[in-house]
């Protein structure tokens, strides 16, 4: 199956988050997402895009992490799944950053979620998107 190329590029970007979670890296570095980059053999082209969406989740963590904990009845953000939390972080990224439609937004994110969070992944992140994309939109 062929996929869009931002789709791709949130796919690389979701991954990297995830890594940095993992190494408790919470800052960007070209040297860190290009090394990564390079690992994987992602194209130049969904690299680009990947970095862009990763530096933005970064500058932005703050205020992201804010957003997700008061739409988060049950879960602090930081007792949340690791790639919930990361899925979470790079959907409300593109809700407040990009012109993307809200919902390409959050259909890609559940799909994210499918893909690599837990059985109960999906749900969780569409409730809390749903509800925070109203605010942001």
């Amino acid at each position: 199956m062929i996929r869009h190329p931002k789709s791709e590029a949130r796919d690389v970007a979701i991954k990297f988050l995830y890594q940095c979670e993992s190494e408790k890296i919470f800052f960007f570095t070209s040297s860190h997402f290009n090394n990564h980059s390079e690992y994987f053999k992602v194209p130049e082209t969904i690299s680009e895009e990947a970095k862009t969406i990763c530096i933005g989740v970064f500058r932005d963590l703050g205020q992201i992490d804010e957003l997700i904990g008061k739409h988060s009845k049950k879960w602090p953000v930081h007792r949340m799944a690791t790639m919930d939390r990361c899925i979470l972080r790079q959907a409300v990224h593109e809700l407040l950053a990009s012109e993307e439609p809200v919902k390409v937004i959050l259909n890609e994110a559940i799909e994210l979620a499918k893909t690599y969070g837990t059985e109960n992944s999906a749900k969780f992140i569409n409730g809390i998107l749903d509800a925070l994309a109203s605010e942001v939109r």
